[in-house]
């Protein structure tokens, strides 16, 4: 039995489309009340898992549970879930504040009681005041708002975003990641998302699970994935990576198991407590920071420096320079589970 903190269990979850298999017997509990990313690659198998959530697919085997009840086989409309979309589905005949009405009109709430609900949800996302407007006089933000207040007017337990900011541009993408985080931490329900971009999953989440072929690879921390990540995978889809296995591990440290160290970790000069030499063969000059691309013989290492006038002259492309890290930014890692990893580039 699951109990009143989980929001959501998969207990052996399967989903086979003929010989696909798009989800590959996932376990998983999302606490009641937290922000949970389902992060990972297109065809990873989140977007199927949400879509078993909200009930628009049913799975070939094991259980899903909605809070204490077994929603295995309820169909969408009696779950008490709700969806946002990325092309955010509003009905561009309708006004904004009957977009957001709609939900509770198939309900059968009366007018007077949809009008005020609608109200709450619309400054609920900061859009008091634009309930006679049409979706097409309003921002791709503000539409984006829309949906949500939709999604939130029904009061449910649990809001499924599907890849909602994806249609944004850069800038307000970033003003919607602080946005949602502090409209969930308002509404205080669970919010569960995702995407395949892990600067979201990092900015917003208070968990995030790592998908890859259908199956998790590793649930934590948005800090626990990026600094320990269970394997090459995470290690490489999380962020940049330096993977390093074979004779260069063995030089570093005296044996060959595969570890990892993030680009910030590196210093671009010797006293760590781990370091070689090598050749910078490209420089990317990003504005806050430097990306490095340094030969040390075995594999070419990536370091990232910032661009501070402390600093003085930068290393430039062809010269020899000396690298190191402390010993504690070495994360043992598990190679993914068809073993593969490129020992040349960094993941």
């Amino acid at each position: 039995m699951t109990t009143p903190s989980t929001a959501i269990r998969f207990e052996s979850v399967a989903k086979t489309y003929g010989d696909v298999r798009a989800v590959d017997r996932v376990d998983l509990d999302i606490a009641d009340g937290e922000f949970f990313s389902m992060l990972g690659p297109s065809g990873s198998g989140k977007t199927t898992c949400l879509r078993l959530i909200a009930g628009f697919e049913t799975p070939t085997a094991g259980r899903i549970m909605l809070h204490d009840s077994d929603v295995t086989d309820v169909p969408p409309y009696e779950r008490d879930v709700n969806t946002v979309f990325q092309d955010y589905a509003l009905f561009p005949h309708m006004t904004v504040a009957d977009n957001v009405a709609y939900g509770l009109m198939v309900k059968g709430v009366d007018g007077a009681e949809r009008r005020r609900r609608a109200d709450d949800a619309l400054a609920m996302v900061h859009l008091e005041g634009l309930g006679g407007r049409r979706p097409n006089q309003l921002s791709g933000g503000q539409r984006q708002r829309v949906a949500l207040a939709r999604a939130l007017v029904n009061r449910p337990s649990v809001l499924l975003l599907d890849e909602p900011l994806g249609a944004l541009d850069l800038k307000l993408r970033q003003a919607m990641q602080i946005e949602l985080k502090a409209l969930q931490r308002e509404v205080g329900i669970t919010f569960i998302f995702v995407t395949h971009d892990q600067e979201e999953a990092l900015t917003m989440s208070d968990r995030v699970a790592v998908f890859n072929q259908g199956r998790v690879e590793q649930v934590g921390t948005p800090s626990e994935v990026y600094e320990n990540p269970a394997n090459t995978f995470v290690a490489g889809f999380v962020g940049t990576s330096n993977v390093i296995t074979g004779d260069l591990a063995t030089r570093l440290r005296g044996a060959p198991g595969p570890f990892t160290v993030r680009p910030e970790k590196i210093r671009l000069s010797a006293g760590g407590d781990v370091g070689t030499e090598g050749t910078v063969t490209e420089v990317e000059y990003l504005g806050m920071f430097s990306r490095y691309r340094i030969d040390v013989g075995e594999q070419v290492l990536v370091a990232v420096d910032q661009n501070t006038e402390a600093h003085g002259e930068r290393p430039a492309r062809g010269q020899k320079i000396a690298v190191s890290w402390p010993e504690s930014s070495c994360r043992p890692i598990a190679l993914t589970a068809d073993g593969e990893t490129d020992e040349q580039e960094p993941v």
